[in-house]
């Protein structure tokens, strides 16, 4: 356990410590943009590792016992985890890599829902399985995700407002964080069209596929059937 607590902490302090902090603008000064991009993809890649193994290692000891029912729950609220990280890859995203211009265009599909739909999927993703397993080990791999989901979002907001003051106060004017937030608060509109079909259709494809292999790809079942 303590291994693990160690990956998650290192993977915590990678994410949250570096992305998205002034600690990052002073090392892309000093090495530059895409130099700094490859070097932390490699630490993501190096710390996922250890996360992994360390989780498939540790001893671990339930905590709380999940009902049936709840299970069921769980497995619905993957589905719109699904939805978000499709919307995430497949649109235009400011808060992502891509485009310098990205950020300046205006809100479309699940943007205008939340300007972070693939963290907020991980976040998801997450906390159904630190409630679903309830083990110690898995509080801590799942817990650790879910601390660098929720942390990312405001950590990616400052960045974005420190590179460009002008742009991030209209894109924070007409979007949120928590999703549907700009809607309600009616500074914005919920457009069903801009997303699309395809993005619920292969993510609802990939909810089912995934339900249905989780048995032979993890060793456990979701749910009881």
């Amino acid at each position: 356990m303590t291994m693990l607590l160690l990956a998650a902490l290192l993977w915590i302090g990678v994410h949250v410590g570096i992305a998205g902090t002034r600690l990052r603008d002073a090392i892309v000064a000093r090495i530059g943009e895409t130099p700094f991009r490859g070097l932390f993809s490699v630490l993501s890649i190096a710390t996922i590792i250890f996360l992994v193994r360390a989780w498939s290692l540790s001893p671990t000891e339930p905590i709380w016992f999940t009902s049936d029912w709840l299970r069921w729950i769980l497995v619905v609220a993957m589905l719109p985890a699904f939805v978000l990280f499709v919307a995430s890859v497949s649109q235009p995203n400011p808060t992502m890599v891509g485009p310098p211009d990205a950020a300046a265009r205006p809100p479309r599909g699940m943007t205008r829902v939340t300007r972070h739909p693939m963290l907020w999927s991980f976040a998801i993703w997450a906390a159904v399985h630190v409630i679903g397993n309830g083990d110690s080990a898995s509080i801590v791999f799942f817990g650790a995700f879910l601390i660098t989901a929720l942390a990312g979002m405001p950590s990616i907001d400052a960045k974005l407002a420190r590179r460009d003051p002008a742009t991030w106060q209209a894109l924070s004017a007409a979007t949120s964080i928590v999703p549907f937030a700009a809607i309600a608060a009616g500074r914005n509109r919920f457009v069903p069209g801009e997303i699309g079909r395809l993005t619920p259709a292969v993510a609802l494809v990939a909810w089912i596929v995934l339900l249905l292999l989780h048995p032979v790809l993890f060793g456990t079942a979701p749910a009881v059937w």
